[in-house]
């Protein structure tokens, strides 16, 4: 018989010992090695203990201050204050307190505290603090914080903190992501490495951002140095993000160019904003080195017609480059070095362009 199987069975087992109880009992102290060898026998289910300790694997009805098993706590009904097991907890209604494991917590129905697991939190509602290696998933709504090493899912959340990625209906604080964020409506931020996905943002922070209420276009752009860019400008009524390929025409070399970045709306009229953009762009031939330049943007916008823009503004830029390549575009410098085989520089530019919004 495996762990897992034994496991399970006693779980089972511990959850179906008192069915036909008519009254719980109740324990100072339970003290076992593995359910039923405990001094509360085979009928532990039917009791509520203020204090529990296990060797192994202990079954309880309720717990009203501590338990703790050197492998997993099974209780039957609820379990207030702290509970900490090797590998799992399993509490079949509520939780009010704190709950450690290093695997998996399972909560059934509310859970209010903290719970922290090495692997996974799953619990319906919960309030306060879940904080799991891999995933917490909420049934119902989280009134507080998710923070797990790849995934968080609930329905409604305060703030959601992922390695991977988030999912929620609606989010009333932030959503922190490694790569992407899914959600309805955000009232907060969303923040992703990549991606983010709303019905309604106004501050999503991330490269792409499918915001349905929100804007988003396909754009073509030209600066100083004749790098000529197609963009996909996507995001919120404020915020957006910004995502560019292109190649630059002025070089003697084939150079094609990467661009990312962020930006943000200021309404100045029904057809005038101004977009203030940061961006990062990489020039490359993908042999002999790359071109760095980081831009703040202030662009002049006008809406003409309703799916179309044109822009156009200064630029502050700083580049740096290390191959001769790209060493002649440009020669403007405010200020420049050379120093340990690379070059920089900090000059002002300009950049027009076009963009089609739909």
């Amino acid at each position: 018989m495996t762990t897992r199987s034994l496991l399970t069975g006693l779980i089972l087992l511990g959850f179906s010992s008192s069915v036909s109880a008519q009254e719980t009992k109740h324990s100072n102290v339970h003290i076992g090695f593995v359910y039923p060898l405990s001094t509360n026998g085979v009928r532990a289910g039917e009791y509520s203990n203020n204090f529990s300790i296990h060797a192994l694997i202990g079954v309880s009805g309720s717990e009203e201050g501590a338990c703790l098993s050197g492998f997993s706590s099974i209780i039957k009904d609820s379990a207030k204050g702290f509970v900490a097991s090797g590998f799992s907890n399993h509490i079949l209604h509520g939780a009010k307190g704190v709950q450690l494991t290093g695997f998996m917590n399972t909560i059934g129905k509310n859970a209010i505290g903290l719970q922290a697991a090495g692997f996974t939190n799953i619990t319906g509602n919960a309030k306060g603090f879940q904080a799991a290696g891999f995933a917490n998933i909420a049934a119902g709504n989280v009134n507080g914080v998710q923070a797990a090493g790849f995934i968080n899912e609930s329905k409604d959340v305060n703030t959601q903190a992922a390695g991977f990625i988030n999912v929620a209906h609606d989010v009333k604080g932030v959503q922190l992501a490694g790569f992407i964020n899914i959600a309805g409506k955000v009232k907060g931020a969303q923040i992703a490495g990549f991606i983010n996905i709303a019905d309604s943002c106004d501050y999503p922070i991330g490269i792409i951002n499918i915001v349905k209420n929100g804007e988003k276009s396909i754009g073509f752009s030209i600066d100083e140095t004749l790098t000529t860019l197609v963009t996909f400008r996507s995001g919120g009524k404020k915020l957006y993000g910004i995502l560019g390929a292109g190649y630059n025409f002025k070089s003697g070399e084939p150079l094609y160019a990467m661009e990312a970045g962020m930006g943000l709306h200021i309404p100045l009229s029904r057809y005038f904003r101004i977009n203030i953009e940061g961006t990062g762009m990489n020039l490359t031939d993908f042999y002999e080195g790359v071109y760095f330049k980081s831009s703040a943007r202030t662009l002049l916008s006008m809406r003409a017609g309703r799916s179309m823009e044109v822009y156009l503004g200064p630029t502050f830029n700083y580049m740096n480059y290390s191959n001769e390549v790209t060493g002649d575009l440009v020669n403007n410098y405010i200020w420049h070095d050379y120093r340990y085989g690379n070059y920089y520089g900090l000059y002002i530019g300009g950049i027009a362009g076009i963009n089609i919004l739909f």
